[in-house]
């Protein structure tokens, strides 16, 4: 499993060439790759426990096992960086709002990756058109688009309380993406933040007190999670984002390979949920696959596992540096409040694009209807209590997607006001015609 063919010179590609996923190039440019890869996620996946209130040093050490444990149950083949998944903010946040600790978040995220973890063995034995049918295309993209939409209160908070830091950072963000090619426009996350950083600090917004007293070398801190199963309904939905991701990400690399992968779609599955119920178990965030690592693989048309091991070890030699986690912290809320205008819309839109990719069609009633009140339930946040249960927008709104859309449609079909039609479409697939040409990280 351990080994891999030294492509060509193993220093340079032939026009259209790749590098296979059980192939490499020489070790130090393959560990320089891997080291690519956590910088290129280093942006979005920071901003979780920053936002959270999660160690940013344990959160890089659950990706780093998360990582290594999803190369070793997809057999070395199927080439995935995990790092946090911004589905879990928002449940989270609500979690937090409600008076919990981090410790009750903690046993949401575990509960989460079990049953992501499940689905996969169904997946694995049964097949994944079963997903397409309970969740089409208009049912996945509006559970997505809301658990973007539903956090915009909380980019204004954070946006007003240091509002010239924010668009400062909001800015760089946006203009890094559009001044610079390559791999400096795919870190514009990255950057942006950095130079708001910069900003804040002449602004006298940073606090470096507890940077000045963080050690150089030491263990990231573990907390173990309080089972409270009242919050499960506001983290569950999230396991449908985390499988609209890990399909995406399965058919991203065999498009861009020329491999079908489609047989380790219960797999990619299974070690998504594992690693996410361990990051639960230890007191980090949930983990997912990440877009910015497959622009960074179409970037470099290098698909080698040696670079992601590689970038395991990267990573979890920086969460054994207390004084680099405790600069992750020292983020301003101005800075986060700019970034997060921009990301959390993205995760919305990314909803959207699902809509778009799979031409779903909003002449028909169900679609819209659906969809429309979906939204409205979602962005609101619209809030139950049940016997003590917490029902937030986003567990609501995932609720409602299912029942009106699955509903509306027997109902219809039973007076005849819909008629039978052909399967809904699976979700579309990228088509990448040219394997030369730059892919957006962000579908």
């Amino acid at each position: 499993m351990f080994t891999w063919t030294l492509h060509g010179n193993g220093k340079t590609l032939k026009p259209g060439e790749i590098v296979e996923p059980k192939e490499r190039l020489t070790w130090p440019r393959t560990i320089g790759i891997g080291a690519q890869h956590v910088v290129a996620m280093f942006g979005a996946t920071f901003l979780v426990p920053i936002l959270t209130g999660f160690d940013p040093s344990t959160t890089l050490f659950f990706t780093a096992f998360s990582t290594a444990l999803f190369l070793l149950i997809n057999k070395n083949l199927l080439p995935s960086y995990l790092g946090s998944s911004f589905g879990f903010i928002a449940p989270i946040a609500a979690v937090a709002s409600s008076g919990k600790g981090i410790a009750v978040a903690s046993f949401g995220i575990l509960c989460t990756g079990l049953l992501l973890a499940i689905i996969g063995f169904v997946v694995q034995w049964a097949g994944a058109i079963w997903i397409d049918r309970i969740m089409p295309p208009v049912v996945n993209g509006a559970i997505v688009a809301i658990i973007g939409f539903n956090l915009a209160p909380n980019v204004w908070t954070n946006f007003k309380a240091a509002p010239d830091t924010a668009l400062v950072t909001l800015a760089a963000v946006l203009l890094i993406a559009v001044l610079f090619k390559g791999l400096i426009g795919r870190l514009n996350i990255l950057l942006g933040v950095l130079v708001g950083y910069a900003y804040a600090c002449i602004r006298g917004q940073v606090d470096f007190q507890a940077i000045e007293q963080a050690a150089w070398v030491g263990f990231p801190k573990f907390h173990l999670p309080q089972a409270d199963f009242t919050i499960l309904p506001m983290f569950l939905p999230v396991v449908l984002v985390l499988i609209a991701e890990n399909v995406g990400h399965v058919k991203s690399v065999a498009q861009m390979t020329g491999h079908n992968y489609d047989d380790q779609i219960g797999t990619a599955l299974i070690a998504d949920g594992l690693g996410t119920t361990v990051a639960g178990i230890g007191g980090g965030s949930g983990t997912t696959t990440y877009g910015e690592n497959i622009g960074v693989m179409a970037a470099t048309k290098v698909y080698s596992t040696a670079a992601y091991w590689c970038a395991a070890g990267f990573a979890f030699l920086l969460s054994l540096c207390p004084k680099f986690g405790q600069v992750v912290n020292s983020i301003p809320v101005g800075v986060l409040g700019g970034v997060t205008c921009l990301l959390y819309g993205m995760i919305g839109m990314i909803g959207v694009q699902i809509w778009v990719d799979n031409k779903v069609d909003f002449a028909k009633p169900i679609n819209i209807m659906t969809a429309s009140v979906v939204m409205i339930v979602g962005i609101a946040n619209f809030e139950f209590n049940v016997n003590g249960i917490q029902f937030n927008g986003i567990a609501v709104g995932s609720i409602i997607v299912l029942v009106l859309y699955h509903g509306m449609k027997a109902i219809g079909r039973a007076t005849g006001t819909i008629v039978k039609e052909a399967p809904e479409p699976a979700p579309q697939e990228r088509k990448f015609e040219n394997l030369d040409e730059p892919i957006d990280p962000t579908r």
